[in-house]
């Protein structure tokens, strides 16, 4: 299972074609669009998620609710791109190279800006910024639900929540199911378990957004109800982890990832980092604790996966940084795009559904799945496999 993505920040429109799904997968355009409404909230967005109200056309690959086993096409309209026509426009510009508007000469430090212009040869950095853009994400995101819709259907839930925004960080950790922290993390502004330290996260990113700044922070992403074994022990490019700890990496702005207790194990002994393995006629075998976050030997072992992501502030700042200009080699304040302060919230949500994807396309790779019905039933039957061993 794969999936190609295109389109530029401010161009026409955000396209993604899926190959790999199974045939007689249900399949609703809602499916796509709950979660693309959900990347569009958030304390701390900016005017362009005003200006967006994100959805998802079906163009192929489904017919009357039901996948068809070819590709499956979406593509989700930019609103913002009759205002960026003449800007953005694919057909050739009619007069000089100084007269197109928005040309962006002065990189912004901690963008792609700079380092793509030196990759392709762009003088005029927007070919870089349209594309670099955390905008993408909306049909990484499209593409996600597609895989949630799939997991979902097998049993397998994904939630997310924010644990630290600009230093501050939740106090709470444990929910009832992973429906309930659903239900409170919906209600959060910025999907965070912990009322209190929500309301201190608020504040926090009012106080960025006032000295021109922005701040980061940490999510966390839950899956239950993946069957054990899935991934590899055998080759390195087939282990779960590795695929997810790439997903995570792949989002815009995010620069580290950790499974369980993650970077807390190079500190305390392995006899309080190792789960240990009890058994069960009910359960089967299972671990006493989590500490690993539901993997261990690139494999999936049957407890909740516990994935957690960390994001840098923001680079574009209404205080800009010190650049050079590419043309006069000039010193200037780097150039403004229309940005976020904060984007933790919005980005728990693009991790849910850029996990979802690995998830699915690992067990989409293991198991027979050409038909979902037949799918369905290995999947079963390897649970009950693992219950009966």
């Amino acid at each position: 299972m794969r999936y190609l993505t295109a389109g530029e920040s401010h161009g026409p429109k955000l396209t993604t074609i899926i190959e790999g799904l199974p045939a007689g997968m249900p399949l609703l355009q809602e499916d796509i669009n709950e979660q693309l409404a959900r990347r569009q909230k958030g304390y701390g967005r900016g005017r362009r998620m005003q200006i967006e109200k994100d959805t998802a056309e079906i163009t192929s690959g489904v017919r009357h609710g039901l996948t068809l086993g070819s590709p499956v096409a979406l593509v989700v309209e930019n609103n913002d791109w009759k205002h960026w026509v003449k800007i953005m426009g694919a057909e050739p510009f009619e007069g000089n190279e100084e007269d197109i508007k928005r040309k962006v000469t002065r990189p912004r430090p901690g963008h792609a800006d700079l380092n793509g212009a030196l990759k392709y040869g762009h003088q005029d950095m927007r070919n870089v910024l349209e594309r670099s853009s955390a905008r993408e994400t909306t049909i990484r995101v499209a593409a996600g639900a597609v895989a949630k819709k799939l997991l979902s259907l097998l049993g397998i839930e994904v939630a997310s929540h924010v644990v630290e925004i600009g230093g501050v960080k939740s106090n709470v950790s444990s929910y009832e199911s992973i429906q309930s922290l659903r239900e409170i993390t919906e209600e959060s502004p910025v999907r965070c378990l912990d009322a209190k330290a929500g309301e201190d996260m608020m504040k926090a990113i009012d106080s960025a957004k006032e000295n021109g700044d922005s701040i980061g922070g940490i999510v966390e992403v839950i899956v239950e109800g993946m069957p054990a074994g899935v991934g590899s022990y055998v080759h390195y490019d087939r282990k779960i982890d590795a695929k997810l700890a790439y997903a995570i990496c792949s989002i815009n702005a995010f620069k580290g990832v950790e499974f369980g207790i993650g970077f807390d194990a190079a500190h305390i002994p392995g006899s309080q980092v190792h789960d240990e393995i009890i058994w069960s006629e009910e359960r089967g075998f299972y671990r006493k604790s989590n500490r690993l976050g539901g993997l261990e030997g690139g494999m999936t072992n049957g407890m909740p996966l516990v994935i957690r992501g960390v994001m840098k502030p923001i680079p574009t700042l209404y205080k800009p940084l010190q650049s050079v200009d590419i043309e006069s080699k000039e010193v200037f304040s780097a150039s403004v795009e229309r940005s976020d302060s904060c984007a933790v919230p919005a980005a728990a949500v693009v991790a849910e559904n850029v996990v979802a994807w690995e998830l699915a396309a690992a067990i989409v790779d293991q198991f027979y799945s050409d038909r979902f019905e037949t799918l369905k039933e290995v999947v079963d039957q390897q649970r009950k496999y693992a219950r009966e061993f």
